[in-house]
């Protein structure tokens, strides 16, 4: 699996752990910034993310600020993105079985360690389900673009 990863100043401390976990695992990661722990605005970096998940067709993103909330809303405004914010194993494996989630958004200042290797394998190892949720995934898509979805 290909992952991208950003983050803003309150989710920077955490990236380096992340990124040696996944390479790890045997995955690829690339990282989208910042590189350094100066004040940046976490939509640019949300955005960011998002646009290459976007673009990398298959790929996935991981997308950290201190509590993981403002950087997954700005993620989850680009078109076709499925950021879910994330607080365990059990949120982040529902996110992928239901909702087809390509990006795994948590807090620095919320989840620790082992909590977060636990809730990137569960990502990792939880195939979306299709069926009842394909229906859904695409009303989700349909949200704000016009579309009836009654």
């Amino acid at each position: 699996m290909k992952f991208y990863i950003a983050t803003d100043h309150a989710g920077i401390a955490y990236k380096d752990f992340v990124k040696e976990y996944i390479t790890n695992k045997g995955h690829e990661i690339v990282d989208l910034g910042p590189d350094s722990t100066d004040r940046v605005d976490y939509p640019d970096f949300g955005r960011k993310c998002a646009e290459h998940v976007i673009a990398d067709k298959g790929s996935f993103g991981i997308v950290i600020c201190g509590t993981g909330i403002g950087i997954s809303m700005a993620a989850n405004k680009v078109v076709g993105i499925r950021a879910a914010l994330c607080h365990d194993a059990y949120t982040a494996s529902m996110s992928r079985a239901h909702n087809d989630a390509q990006i795994l958004a948590f807090g620095e200042r919320v989840v620790g360690k082992g909590v977060i290797e636990s809730m990137i394998d569960a990502f990792i190892d939880t195939p979306f389900e299709g069926g009842r949720h394909a229906g859904r995934v695409a009303k989700i898509e349909a949200c704000g673009y016009g579309a009836d979805i009654d």
